[in-house]
């Protein structure tokens, strides 16, 4: 399944001015970077991948559709699945690009 055209539209939308921004095809989603590390994506499974400050995690997956990602059945750390659900309004969205944006502007750049 190929990731929703519409939803990454969203992202670039949302992420639009931000510097050192890139896209990237990855894990069969559209990955959008920011100096090289990836804050975001729209998921091939639906939803978005977002990067977290892993002290947040918790906090963070008690929301309503949130899950943390899983690679080759374990749990990724700082790492969320975000059910497409939970993204039907802009302020949403908004609020978890800037989760995303936040914890990798804290990065050195790659």
């Amino acid at each position: 399944m190929a990731h929703d055209e519409a939803l990454a539209g969203r992202l670039r939308a949302a992420l639009e001015g931000q510097d050192g921004l890139s896209e990237k095809r990855m894990f069969g989603g559209l990955a959008f970077l920011l100096d090289g590390h990836m804050a975001i994506a729209a998921s091939s499974q639906g939803g978005i991948l977002v990067r977290v400050d892993p002290a947040r995690e918790d906090e963070l997956l008690a929301r309503a559709g949130v899950e943390p990602m899983i690679m080759r059945g374990r749990p990724m750390t700082g790492w969320l699945r975000v059910a497409g659900d939970e993204l039907g309004d802009d302020a949403a969205l908004e609020s978890w690009v800037g989760e995303g944006v936040s914890y990798v502007r804290t990065l050195p750049p790659k």
